[in-house]
């Protein structure tokens, strides 16, 4: 069990960490959307590239940070039943979750998106729009996001049972910490001193 802790907290750090930088595209989709609103207004030009690149970039942020969502118990879950249960049933709920429906179902899509992927990367499919992008970076998102996803439900998995045996604390209870809006509004307000000192 204690090396399977090992590759769990090893999948969490990882999550943690692609999450942390997978912000930045919300706050990179927000920036070109308002270029391009600018430029179609100031100019009257456009690109179906900028509406492209949006997409691109909130398709990402959102399957890359799934694993992260996960981590921090963050996805929606409609508690009707479970949360009448005591702590151990509770947790063997999430592990009947994570065994029969969360990894089966990251398996299939994995079983059909990885062949989706190379079938763009390898064809070079390009969006039908005049001025659109190449298709595959964003198709790679789908077997790079759910293989997070899937890594992170093993970890919670390995965690519950951990939790059974005695071996760790609640994995369910997280530190409370700043939300992700305000460690962005953190890192823009150093970035901004950072400039400000320079000059």
């Amino acid at each position: 069990m204690h090396a399977l802790l090992k590759f769990s907290k090893a999948v969490d750090w990882l999550n943690t960490q692609v999450g942390k930088y997978s912000i930045w595209l919300i706050l990179a989709a927000t920036v070109v959307s308002g270029v391009n609103a600018v430029i179609r207004k100031l100019f009257n030009m456009s690109s179906n590239a900028y509406l492209e690149v949006q997409w691109y970039f909130f398709a990402a942020s959102f399957l890359l940070a799934a694993g992260y969502t996960l981590l921090n118990n963050e996805h929606v879950r409609i508690d009707v039943v479970s949360s009448h249960l005591s702590k151990r049933g509770q947790m063997w709920v999430d592990i009947i979750g994570f065994t029969f429906f969360l990894t089966p179902i990251c398996v299939a899509i994995l079983w059909y998106g990885i062949p989706f992927f190379l079938q763009g990367f390898e064809s070079g499919e390009m969006s039908q729009n005049a001025g659109g992008l190449i298709r595959w970076p964003v198709y790679a998102m789908i077997p790079l996001g759910f293989t997070l996803l899937m890594l992170q439900g093993w970890s919670e998995l390995i965690k519950r049972f951990a939790f059974l045996q005695g071996l760790i604390e609640d994995p369910t209870l997280k530190p409370v910490a700043k939300t992700a809006e305000e460690e962005l509004a953190e890192s823009i307000r150093r970035l901004a001193e950072s400039k400000s000192s320079a000059a």
